[in-house]
């Protein structure tokens, strides 16, 4: 991997680097938000002309462009390169690719074609953009996203801002809870939805600048020091990709209830491309919705999956999102699915093996953002009881690991060096020291699944869109509940001992 070097002179470099140190990002993301309200009232009044000179005048601002950098520079896949082997991690590389971002004489370069695991065994492609084509497409972006937020479908909460999967599910709380709901469900599955999306489509539809787009779309993948060229799609690793499907996707959900009556409790949900579809009787699922939706994919060059798309009834159940959504005599419940505390606990026992020769406080540094991470997920469903199971099971892994690492006549002072008593029903918490810098010892506790509180969701408004000023005050009590939130389960993780690389005085 090589880093891409700008020649420059070295006072100038000094100059550039000092720029990006000195920055205003708060200003920078007031300026930029500002104009994104500017289109989304544009939108929303019909003026299509104004939409189009506000998004031109948006991916020429200087602020949008430093945001564009560095989004794709402190994401998670910043440090992965395209074929150009090229990555930015200096300032003076980041200012200067944020001034050189301009449309004239821009041709995005093939993508490197990497394959990933499925759960089902199968692989995934994914297509990885070089980062000055990442940068691009976040530009972009921001000039899209009002629109596409405008447009798109009120129970639509995949890689949309302020909704999140717990929205979905909490949709579903409200669809499948009461006693007269709605019976029956579409579980519809896009075959190769990234993959099939027609070229011709997304040029003609999509409100963003046509040359740009073509040439993200007609660029082509590397594989194995081979060009493929696409004839459909969009690439999966695409910083905008997502919000392509969900544009690709926006107004089914209108199209499937005008194709219903009324009171046939119909109903939609979806995140990007998995959906739900509900409906009083398998006939009109069969009869009407499916065809409906059927016709709606075939204008857009994708089909349903003739395996995987099934009717269900809410007493058998279905997995959605990594839940498991079912009646049990009438009374709705949502809990972790079980391909989803497998997996997990899969991963926990590989990294436990793993660490047969790190110390004791390493292996719960690294266990306890995987715990806290997956928890959260949940913590809104009736997840309690799985919680309490994963909690036995970690007991067991990290005994074990007490037992391989000693030796028979030193396990019964292990088990107390590391098993420490804390009373309740936390009563025994793997923990070690640590020794800090200035010589005082530290204690790091693994967090137990049982002391996360179980919390339902407070869903968010169908017809919120984050850039109607209109929804200003709503969201921003929202945030702050969530903040409240969360500062009051640190408070309570402190108490209980099993925060991540928490430091308690060692006895």
């Amino acid at each position: 991997m090589t880093i891409e070097v700008i020649s420059i002179g070295a006072s100038s470099a000094r100059r550039v680097a000092g720029s990006w140190s000195k920055i205003d990002w708060d200003k920078a993301v007031r300026n930029v938000y500002r104009l994104q309200m500017r289109i989304a009232k544009a939108r929303k009044l019909g003026k299509h002309g104004k939409v189009k000179s506000l998004q031109w005048l948006l991916t020429k601002s200087h602020h949008a462009k430093l945001l564009a950098v560095r989004r794709v520079t402190s994401s998670q896949g910043s440090k992965t390169a395209g074929i150009d082997g090229k990555i930015w991690t200096t300032a003076k590389d980041k200012y200067s690719a944020a001034v050189s971002l301009k449309r004239r004489g821009y041709r995005s370069q093939p993508l490197r074609r990497i394959y990933i695991p499925k759960r089902n065994g199968g692989m995934r492609p994914l297509s990885i953009p070089t980062i000055r084509d990442r940068a691009m497409q976040a530009l972009h972006l921001m000039a899209l996203e009002p629109i596409a937020e405008a447009a798109g479908d009120r129970n639509s909460y995949g890689f949309r801002r302020e909704r999140s999967a717990q929205d979905a599910i909490q949709q579903c709380y409200i669809v499948f809870a009461r006693k007269g709901s709605a019976e029956w469900i579409l579980e519809a599955d896009i075959k190769s939805c990234f993959d099939n999306i027609s070229h011709q489509w997304l040029l003609d539809n999509i409100p963003m600048d046509r040359k740009i787009l073509q040439s993200w779309l007609k660029a082509g993948h590397i594989y194995r020091q081979t060009l493929y060229m696409e004839k459909a799609g969009t690439p999966q690793g695409g910083v905008i990709s997502p919000v392509l499907v969900n544009m690709v996707l926006d107004g089914l959900e209108a199209t499937i209830k005008q194709a219903c009556p009324r009171n046939s409790k119909v109903n939609y949900i979806r995140y990007v491309d998995d959906f739900v579809v509900t409906a009083a009787t398998p006939e009109l699922i069969q009869n009407r919705i499916k065809p409906v939706i059927e016709e709606y994919l075939q204008q857009r060059g994708l089909v349903l999956s003739e395996t995987k798309t099934k009717i269900t009834h809410i007493e058998e159940g279905f997995n959605f999102l990594g839940f498991n959504i079912r009646k049990y005599k009438g009374k709705f419940l949502s809990k972790p699915s079980k391909e989803s505390v497998k997996l997990f606990l899969k991963t926990i026992k590989v990294l436990v093996k793993r660490s047969y020769g790190w110390t004791a406080a390493r292996l719960v540094t690294l266990l306890n953002p995987k715990i806290r991470g997956w928890a959260n997920y949940y913590k809104a469903a009736s997840s309690k009881a799985t919680f309490g199971k994963i909690d036995d099971v970690l007991y067991h892994a990290v005994m074990n690991w007490v037992m391989r690492k000693h030796s028979n006549h030193a396990r019964r002072k292990a088990v107390a060096r590391y098993f420490r008593c804390r009373g309740g029903f936390r009563r025994w918490i793997f923990s070690d020291h640590v020794k800090k810098k200035d010589g005082t010892k530290v204690l790091v506790c693994l967090m137990k699944m049982m002391d996360v509180m179980i919390q339902r969701h407070i869903k968010i408004r169908s017809e919120v869109n984050p850039f109607d000023i209109q929804y200003r005050e709503y969201l921003q009590k929202r945030r702050s509940w969530k903040i409240w939130v969360n500062k009051w389960q640190r408070r309570r993780d402190l108490r209980n001992y099993t925060l991540t690389g928490s430091r308690l005085p060692a006895k």
